[in-house]
């Protein structure tokens, strides 16, 4: 679910909510560390379900998304969905997109951890020639705009390649 509601007469404020539910339980609730599974599911209305577990080496389902994935995936859609509507407002037309961002979590010997950085790698197809400098400039706005990696507190960082369309 979406909400939008202005916040002053310049800005908005837009809500969000999803619904989190654990279908792990295989009887023995939570007794002790193993007894449990980490899946579950990431619902919001009218939407299909997304099914998601912990990494598997936090005894995760690896046929489930996780949220360090997750965290990847958003970091990468906000670049992308900012990316092609600075192209559309600039006269870019991009025929083609392909992201395989990568992060990298560092996990502390006291089990905590922290993402220490992501690396997206978006690579761009341009239907001409004339668009490949304007194409790769935009890269850098659509990270300045991007709500996501805004928010985070490890740095996002962009390496695209730019082809042209045959």
């Amino acid at each position: 679910m979406t909400e939008s509601t202005p916040a002053s007469p310049k800005t908005a404020r837009h809500g969000y909510q999803v619904d989190v539910v654990w279908t792990g339980n295989t009887g023995q609730g939570t007794s002790s560390y193993r007894s449990y599974e980490r899946t579950h599911e990431v619902r919001a209305d009218g939407k299909s379900a997304i099914d998601a577990s912990a990494d598997p080496v936090f005894l995760g389902d690896a046929d489930r998304y996780n949220p360090e994935e997750l965290l990847v995936a958003s970091l990468s859609q906000c670049h992308m969905l900012w990316f092609l509507h600075l192209a559309a407002d600039s006269g870019v037309v991009v025929t083609g997109y392909h992201d395989q961002a990568r992060g990298i979590l560092t996990e502390n010997p006291d089990g905590t951890g922290q993402f220490e950085s992501v690396e997206l790698a978006p690579a761009v197809t341009v239907a001409d020639r004339a668009s490949v400098d304007v194409a790769e400039a935009l890269h850098e706005r659509a990270h300045e705009l991007c709500y996501i990696a805004k928010a985070v507190n490890f740095p996002v960082h962009c390496s695209p390649t730019t082809r042209i369309a045959n």
